[in-house]
């Protein structure tokens, strides 16, 4: 994995700062409203979210940090389990601004064919200019293409397909035709939804077609079984932590420098990887001498808690500071 993730975080919000610099925070604050309903997938369409300049200014200051740290995470998550494999080659599908390309980057130290497919020509043209003032050759290397992306996209092959905060904002139908599209073209897949209920049953069900497709799930599932969770009872999802920029701040109207942005997602292979023992599917309960743990585990095992007591030495030591989202038991 690339050690300069951390600075990869940083040049993003900086770049995004430097851009965005004079936007009227109102103006911004308005768009943003009606980006949030589109983001939390309540108007499905097969119309581009994001139309104008105003909205896509409105949407990298308010979507753009958390997208790259959810997707960044999720990739982090494929790359430990497949450790030797780095993409040659990434497409981006609905990348928009390019978060996916950004975090794909931070990653593996960047692709050296990187295509973002949008429907949005304003969002491709703000991708652009941000990757152009990025420090990253993979980035500023990077071809934005305009594309319906629906029923009749059609995808170059590639080591990697990233599709994040897409599946929401499409029709069941055009839904389907992107999941098989990107089954298709990748030999590695990573969808990314947010962390709602409605979010991770997108997911679910993009991960019954990807492994009908023929991939093997990598992360977070241990296997390629029936999820576990029991629908409408529970639904699996994890967090990232996100630096916020003051013009972040100002434009969702918050005061804390970060904030924690609730995502689902699946990544799948047509490679091998190694993929997680067991899962941390909630954040660790840390008590006076034991930490309570909940895992998806084996498909034989489904879900389960277990209990690290303070006798279990390094065990125990282990799970004090082990964060939710991640495998367990750690790496010897």
């Amino acid at each position: 994995m690339n050690a300069s993730a951390p600075t990869t975080a940083e040049t993003l919000r900086s770049t995004l700062g430097g851009l965005l610099d004079g936007l009227p925070p109102k103006q911004a604050a308005a768009a943003v409203e009606r980006l949030i309903a589109s983001y939390r997938g309540q108007t499905p369409t097969d119309a581009p979210v994001l139309r104008d300049r105003s909205d896509v200014a409105a949407y990298a200051a308010y979507r753009m940090p958390a997208t790259f740290e959810a997707v960044r995470s999720a990739l982090g998550e494929l790359a430990e389990a497949a450790p030797d494999w780095a993409p040659a080659s990434h497409v981006d599908v609905g990348g928009g601004t390019g978060a996916a390309t950004w975090a794909v980057d931070a990653t593996w130290d960047g692709p050296r064919e990187t295509t973002v497919l949008d429907w949005a020509e304003p969002a491709l043209a703000l991708g652009r200019e941000l990757a152009a003032a990025s420090g990253s050759e993979a980035l500023r290397g990077a071809a934005w293409r305009r594309a319906v992306i629906g029923a009749g996209l059609s995808l170059p092959e590639a080591d990697l397909v990233t599709v994040s905060y897409v599946l929401g904002e499409l029709t069941p139908q055009a839904r389907t035709a992107v999941v098989a599209e990107a089954a298709r073209a990748g030999q590695a897949v990573v969808l990314i939804e947010p962390g709602t209920p409605e979010g991770y049953l997108r997911i679910r069900e993009a991960r019954d077609q990807l492994i009908a497709a023929g991939l093997r799930i990598a992360a977070p599932c241990p296997h390629d079984g029936t999820c576990p969770i029991e629908v409408g009872q529970d639904w699996c999802h994890f967090s990232a932590r996100v630096s916020r920029s003051s013009l972040h701040r100002q434009v969702k109207g918050g005061s804390l420098p970060y904030e924690d942005e609730k995502f689902s997602y699946v990544a799948a292979t047509r490679f091998p990887t190694e993929p997680a023992t067991s899962r941390i599917t909630r954040k660790p309960q840390i008590r006076k001498g034991l930490v309570l743990l909940e895992l998806c585990g084996p498909a034989e095992a489904g879900l389960t808690r277990v209990n690290v007591t303070k006798r279990q030495g390094d065990l125990y030591k282990a799970a004090r500071d082990v964060d939710w989202g991640r495998a367990w038991p750690p790496a010897p």
